[in-house]
């Protein structure tokens, strides 16, 4: 068997995600791409967070956030918020309509991913995600 390099996996990672998010891009028909969908995801689960660290912990530019978080707010699922105790911070705050819209970006990403995954035998799936779980641990 030939040995893979690690360009090649690295290669074919890179495709897989590239497809699965124009896949993703396709289903989800709201005029929002994935990173928007990151942004509601982490204000859901944290909540209200300046645009700095949500921008940190997704590896985002925070002009990048900035744009992001603008079409958010324009499209009523963020609001923005100043801080109580120094106005000059603003925090993002999810409305129940980004809720909404991350509870239907996560069953089309489910959708999705069930369908790619039925090109695999359980046990690939199996092997697959032990594969992920050592790739994600601790160095």
């Amino acid at each position: 068997m030939k040995e893979r390099t690690i360009f090649e996996i690295i290669h074919n990672m890179d495709n897989v995600t590239s497809n699965l998010i124009i896949q993703w891009n396709k289903l989800f028909n709201e005029d929002l791409g994935v990173s928007h969908i990151l942004v509601l995801a982490h204000l859901k689960t944290h909540g209200k967070s300046r645009p700095s660290d949500i921008a940190k912990v997704l590896g985002l530019t925070p002009p990048t956030l900035t744009h992001l978080a603008e079409k958010l707010v324009r499209k009523k699922l963020a609001i923005r918020i100043p801080d109580e105790s120094d106005r000059r911070i603003i925090h993002l705050v999810i409305t129940d309509e980004g809720n909404d819209m991350v509870m239907r970006a996560n069953q089309e990403g489910a959708k999705l991913r069930k369908k790619m995954f039925e090109k695999l035998t359980d046990e690939e799936r199996e092997q697959l995600l032990r594969i992920y779980e050592k790739l994600n641990g601790p160095e």
